[in-house]
């Protein structure tokens, strides 16, 4: 209960295959392009969930706020113990912490969104290329409050909104209230994912800020958190609206009228997909972690990120 106390009070990725050649330099880090030739585990193990692991050679992991809890439950069946006997430690704040936690040597692998072109140029200045692994499917949603008479917008349209083009609700079709857009601070794996896949070259608007201390005690500008009044609207990963984040108050839009589902996103209707992404740091020799991947990308991995109700891919 404790860490699941955690994981609701704070608030909340390039893709390519793991390969040993075939490089490719993209915006700061070399990124590779071929399927990985994986450690196959033995069937009766992924039907079976036995053992794989023991505490002591689980290899050291991290992932972003939204997959804590997958990754506790991926723990949990690689080792063969109950989920309160886990006493791991994962990032809590921005995943560009976490992207930088593996840049840096801290841990072994992560489980994480998207990583920005800060984190790739970061990499690149430490000399350190990332193996990159779509791992699960990840809708990226819009949310508003309840009671918001809109129930869907176009693509274009939320693109307006985040422009500062559209700025009442009434232009798309709601009430005559000013339109409060909440952003993501930069860094935060919604805030790339925000950039990459929904504004693309358009300018975001510069976001809402409020006053907080600061480590000196001094007030200071921060991007402000979504507070679901009636005329907000803010964004984030499927996955952490529907079940971490869940609550009666808010609801999901849809986006040139589909709705979020696990079936929408499973199956492609629902227009802004992403991915979660495992990452390791190339070219080290490191049994365990492969070990982990494969075991995370088997048939036994993804029934447990399906158990989870998360995405897995096909």
């Amino acid at each position: 209960m404790k860490k699941w106390i955690t994981y609701l009070i704070v608030a909340l990725m390039s893709v390519t295959i793991v390969g040993c050649n075939n490089q490719e330099e993209t915006n700061g880090i070399t990124e590779n392009n071929t399927t990985t030739e994986h450690i196959s585990l033995n069937e009766t193990d992924s039907i079976e969930h036995t053992p794989i692991f023991t505490l002591e050679d689980y290899p050291k992991a991290d992932a972003s706020l939204a997959i804590h809890p997958l990754m506790d439950s991926l723990a949990a069946d690689f080792i063969g113990i109950d989920e309160i006997e886990l006493e791991f430690e994962y990032t809590t704040t921005r995943s560009s912490e976490v992207h930088r936690n593996l840049i840096d040597g801290k841990v072994d692998v992560i489980f994480a969104a998207e990583i920005s072109p800060e984190d790739k140029a970061y990499a690149k200045e430490q000399g350190v290329e990332l193996n990159i692994i779509p791992a699960t499917a990840s809708g990226f949603v819009f949310i508003v409050n309840k009671d918001n008479p809109v129930d869907s917008l176009t693509f274009e349209e939320i693109q307006k909104i985040y422009t500062g083009e559209i700025t009442n609700w009434s232009e798309v079709g709601g009430n005559d209230e000013e339109i409060i857009p909440y952003q993501r601070p930069t860094g935060s794996g919604s805030q790339t994912a925000m950039l990459s896949l929904v504004m693309k070259d358009k300018e975001i608007m510069a976001p809402t800020t409020s006053e907080v201390q600061g480590e000196m005690g001094e007030l200071v500008d921060a991007v402000a958190e979504y507070d679901n009044a009636r005329n907000a609207i803010g964004y984030s990963y499927f996955y952490y609206v529907n079940t971490m984040y869940k609550r009666d108050t808010i609801k999901m839009i849809a986006v040139d009228g589909i709705t979020p589902s696990i079936e929408t996103i499973k199956n492609g209707e629902y227009p802004i997909y992403t991915n979660g992404f495992i990452m390791t740091r190339a070219g080290e020799d490191n049994p365990a972690v492969d070990k982990w991947v494969s075991a995370v990308l088997s048939e036994r991995g993804s029934a447990i990120i399906e158990r989870e109700g998360y995405v897995p891919l096909d």
